[in-house]
């Protein structure tokens, strides 16, 4: 729909902070967005809807109608933008999963007798929530301690209402990790207090449940009350060894949760790390589908609040790290203040220490999960299948793409030009067809020019393939798929290498990086993928392994030429003796300054060679001055 049919009027639109929504013809929300001015947002869609990001130009056109609520101030903007997310899951918002399922220790604050256990899944409401952990087994067993220490109630309520009707506590009151306040063996609030302990111990309150106890272990001791004594020392032992579960990282006693992020062009992984008394207590990540205009700062702002949107004040720590300041910091630590109670929260990117030293760790996990997400999402066979059945129906291919082979150049502003082709069978990467090719000459001239040489070598090897009697292993299969890294003039010259040569039936399409548009021959506009395509993904990965591959040859190649010298071009000296001569005088300029008789002194220099040597310098200092 045209946006200036549904363009609200100018002065409609009040000027206070608010939180607005995009709705289609059905009704359905698009976006939700945030303003601190709602006038001067909204109107920046429809002044020039042209100029606006393909995305929000797509999402702008999609929509039929915009409204808006008025709110006091940002950080109320904040939360009810985020609120509706949740509720509404827009398709043009941004939207975080996680990358597994996280166990959490859960105590049910709102029952009368609350109960401690292990849980996953949603969380729900009068149910306090400590982690995530990594490891259920690892809870469960800290758990099991704990309960020597705070025996509290973790059976189900159908066992609680059972042990009060009969009078007889469960198995566990008997062997003692229960205190068993369903038969009165202790009070509701001497219960309560012991549930307290275990919250204050997994809060980060360590230290001080330890030495009270070492204290009273020692009083016991003095008063000759042994078994006392006895018993404390186990619980402290017990405390001891749950803290030894989880790794030291700040010789400081913090608390605070640790953010990093890893992306690509159409993903990101997100990792936390919570720390406790300046330990581990906790880890999290998710993969958020990465929309073409979301920055680093629009991310973190995000993650942000899918982190801490429905956690208990507890649950915020005093002190947040990124690696990157959130759009509207100041807004976004104000909200982090009221989701803690009223409590100050820093926010802040460290830059030195412990702390930016345990960031770069948390930002390396981040992007070890993103690398295994694309490896479990690539080696799945119905994954494989959807994305070159899409590959195959979207781009119109005659054939099934089950050969696709994509081409890539690099260079380092016009020198030491190099492609790459890298071959992909069944959605799966052949390394063992993939070719490196040098361009050299006026083929190097220009981005274009170079494309058209690789594609025009690969091929022409392909044909000379056919037209041998044993077939070229390594070009001698035509592909499904021609893809190309780039837009439409890399298209245009791939395109003409393989008519020129007479394979018109090859089809080829580009990927161009900037905005992830599928370019294909003579088309004045992109083909679009969904941005949730597997097809797109697969397009992607192959595109992305192509100029990973181009990179590291294109490396090898320049440092080969930064350590070539004047040596190089002498006859008959050859890597080895250039090594010798180098170790025995240190330098060009010191070999060319030395006698013939003086090369001869090295290994494998005779008089012939050490006197072309000698002679081949000179004329390098000839031309060099000339």
């Amino acid at each position: 729909m045209d946006p200036s049919e549904y363009r609200p009027a100018s002065g409609e639109i009040p000027t206070s902070p608010g939180v607005y929504r995009f709705r289609d013809e059905d009704r359905r929300i698009l976006y939700v967005g945030k303003a601190k001015n709602l006038r001067q947002r909204l109107n920046s869609y429809f002044a020039d809807p042209a100029g606006l990001h393909p995305r929000t130009f797509r999402m702008v056109h999609s929509a039929a109608s915009v409204e808006w609520t008025v709110v006091g101030t940002e950080v109320e903007a904040l939360q009810l933008e985020w609120t509706w997310i949740r509720e509404f899951s827009p398709r043009f918002n941004v939207m975080f999963r996680d990358d597994k399922s996280y166990p959490y220790l859960a105590i049910t604050t709102k029952d009368r007798i609350p109960r401690v256990y292990v849980t996953r899944g949603k969380r729900k409401k009068g149910i306090t929530y400590y982690g995530p952990f990594g490891q259920a087994w690892a809870i469960r067993e800290s758990l099991d301690l704990l309960l020597q220490v705070f025996p509290v109630r973790t059976c189900t309520s159908g066992v609680l209402q059972r042990a009060e009707r009969s009078g007889r506590p469960c198995l566990l009151g008997y062997i003692d990790k229960c205190s068993a306040p369903c038969v009165g063996r202790v009070s509701e609030d001497e219960h309560r207090e012991l549930v307290r302990g275990i919250g204050d111990f997994m809060s980060g309150s360590t230290g001080t449940l330890i030495s009270q106890r070492k204290k009273e272990m020692a009083n016991a001791a003095q008063e000759l009350d042994y078994e006392r004594a006895a018993r404390l020392r186990d619980e402290i032992q017990a405390l001891e060894k749950v803290l030894a579960k989880n790794a030291v990282v700040l010789s400081m006693n913090a608390d605070c949760d640790v953010f990093a992020v890893h992306y690509d062009e159409l993903e990101a992984a997100v990792q936390v790390f919570h720390v406790r008394g300046g330990r581990i207590r906790g880890e999290r990540g998710w993969i958020v589908e990465r929309l073409e205009d979301a920055t680093p700062a629009q991310l973190v702002a995000d993650y942000l609040r899918q982190a801490y949107g429905e956690v208990d004040p507890q649950g915020v720590p005093a002190e947040v790290l990124v690696d990157v300041l959130p759009e509207d910091a100041d807004t976004v630590a104000d909200w982090l203040r009221e989701r803690r109670g009223g409590r100050r929260v820093t926010l802040r990117v460290p830059e030195r220490g412990e702390k930016a030293a345990l960031l770069e760790t948390v930002r390396q996990n981040a992007q070890q999960s993103l690398v295994l997400h694309r490896t479990r999402r690539a080696s799945d066979l119905t994954t494989r299948s959807e994305a070159m059945r899409e590959v195959h129906e979207v781009l119109g291919l005659d054939e099934p793409p089950m050969r696709i082979e994509c081409i890539d150049n690099s260079h380092t502003q016009g020198q030491d030009v190099v492609g790459s082709l890298v071959v992909f069978e069944d959605g799966l990467p052949l390394k063992r067809d993939y070719r490196h090719f040098s361009v050299r000459g006026d083929a190097a001239r220009d981005d274009t020019s170079a494309m058209y040489d690789v594609v025009s070598r690969r091929f022409t090897r392909y044909l000379e393939s056919l037209a041998a009697e044993e077939p070229d292993e390594r070009f001698g299969y035509r592909p499904s798929l021609l893809l190309v890294d780039g837009g439409p003039p890399q298209v245009a010259a791939a395109r003409r290498a393989l008519d020129d040569l007479g394979l018109a039936q090859i089809a080829v399409a580009g990927l161009a990086k900037r905005l992830e548009e599928v370019w294909l021959p003579g088309e004045e506009y992109p083909t679009v993928f969904p941005r949730s395509s597997e097809g797109l993904y697969l397009l992607q990965r192959i595109r992305d392994e192509a100029h990973r591959f181009a990179i590291t040859y294109h490396r090898k190649k320049r440092a080969a030429s930064a350590t070539a010298s004047a040596l190089d071009g002498i006859p008959g000296l050859g890597p080895a003796r250039q090594k010798a001569l180098l170790a025995r005088f240190g330098s060009v300029a010191r070999v060319r300054a030395a006698t013939v008789e003086q090369l001869q002194e090295v290994q494998g220099v005779g008089a012939a060679l050490a006197a072309t040597i000698h002679a081949g310098l000179a004329e390098g200092t000839t031309t060099d001055d000339s």
